[in-house]
């Protein structure tokens, strides 16, 4: 998705990271109780360090709705900070500080294509038994849709309840925009991969046949987290090869061969508390965002325990990493000489539905 984020004056690019805390510092203490910076887990450290509250992108937008604070700057992804302004009210402003911060998940379903979709799946089954579920990485608009058509947002923690819940309304669930997060829900229901059918967008009726639509409990959409495709068996065999008495923790994101082989298998939340409650002396391998692993280890070390990523090539998210000092220190300056820049708003009338489905979700779990 194209974003309009332009270079940052010289005068932040060029500044040194000593100059650049010292000026953030300024600016929230200026700022004071009508700020709340929010920081998603997979941040750099460089931005992590300021901020109020960290969380995963739906833990932050609840962060977000329960605050009195004036300027919200979230950062983390574009969608995340939709979800912060659709939870807020009116007098609340979001702010994003790089808006080339997307999510390439996010990106592989877009609204006219899930229209698309479900107009091709409404001409060979009855659409009426299908519920449409969105992952929380997805732009408001498909959480608008879901909304609209009867449907839920779902997190990867509350993936399975939602789950369980569109079931008992409808036989049939179109699943986007995560394939690998519907399919190992699915296992962890009993189903198996003869319910699960993967929807291809760029194909006519999804690249099935009418047979496979009609006969399919899920229709996953061909997404991915691209951090989380880059995890594959031999990870975890080597890791169990190097370190025999190895606990392997991974995110559902992960393909299905991966979470097999897994130990564990949680949310990022999930992924700390694991590491957390691991006694001391555990050596855990993590298979998600690079950034949240080596902070765990940073601090898992302090109780003698080893955290280690499964792939030691793994790159950070490249769209979670625009974020940075810089960026950070531009918003809250330029908050600070009255002037608002990169504000997160919503439209009405997506606010309205999307939060319709963001209220179901809360009302399943």
């Amino acid at each position: 998705m194209l974003r309009l984020q332009g270079p940052l004056p010289a005068g932040y690019t060029d500044a040194s990271p000593d100059a650049l805390a010292d000026r953030i510092r300024a600016a929230k203490a200026h700022l004071g109780d009508s700020l709340l910076i929010l920081g998603h887990h997979y941040q750099r450290d460089e931005v992590m360090v300021w901020a109020d509250a960290r969380g995963d992108s739906y833990g932050l937008a609840r962060i977000a709705s329960a605050s009195e604070a004036r300027w919200i700057v979230f950062c983390g992804v574009h969608f995340m900070a939709e979800s912060a302004d659709i939870l807020t009210i009116p007098d609340q402003v979001v702010m994003l500080p790089d808006l080339n911060a997307g999510c390439s998940m996010a990106d592989m379903a877009d609204l006219e294509s899930v229209e698309e979709a479900w107009d091709e799946i409404a001409r060979v089954t009855d659409i009426d038994r299908v519920v449409p579920i969105t992952y929380m990485n997805s732009s408001a608009a498909l959480k608008a849709f879901v909304g609209e058509k009867g449907g839920a947002v779902c997190t990867s923690t509350n993936a399975r309840a939602v789950l369980d819940w569109a079931l008992d309304r409808g036989d049939k669930v179109l699943f986007f925009p995560d394939q690998h997060l519907g399919r190992n829900t699915g296992y962890a229901m009993g189903f198996t991969e003869a319910d699960m059918r993967v929807w291809n967008p760029r194909l006519e009726l999804g690249g099935l046949e009418e047979v496979d639509v009609k006969k399919s409990t899920f229709l996953l959409w061909k997404g991915h987290c691209s951090v989380h495709q880059r995890f594959r068996p031999q990870h975890v065999e080597e890791a169990r090869r190097d370190h025999p008495r190895v606990t392997v923790v991974v995110h559902p994101e992960c393909a299905r061969d991966v979470v097999e082989m897994a130990d564990q298998v949680g949310s990022t939340d999930f992924i700390i508390k694991a590491v957390e409650a691991a006694p001391a002396g555990s050596t855990i391998a993590v298979g998600t965002e690079i950034h949240l692993v080596q902070r765990l280890a940073a601090e898992a070390a302090k109780d003698n325990k080893t955290v280690f990523s499964l792939d030691p090539l793994i790159c950070p998210c490249s769209t979670m990493f625009r974020i940075d000092a810089a960026h950070l220190c531009w918003v809250l300056e330029e908050l600070v000489a009255g002037r608002v820049v990169n504000q997160i708003s919503v439209p009405d009338e997506t606010a309205k539905w999307a939060r319709v489905a963001l209220e179901r979700m809360l009302a399943i779990v």
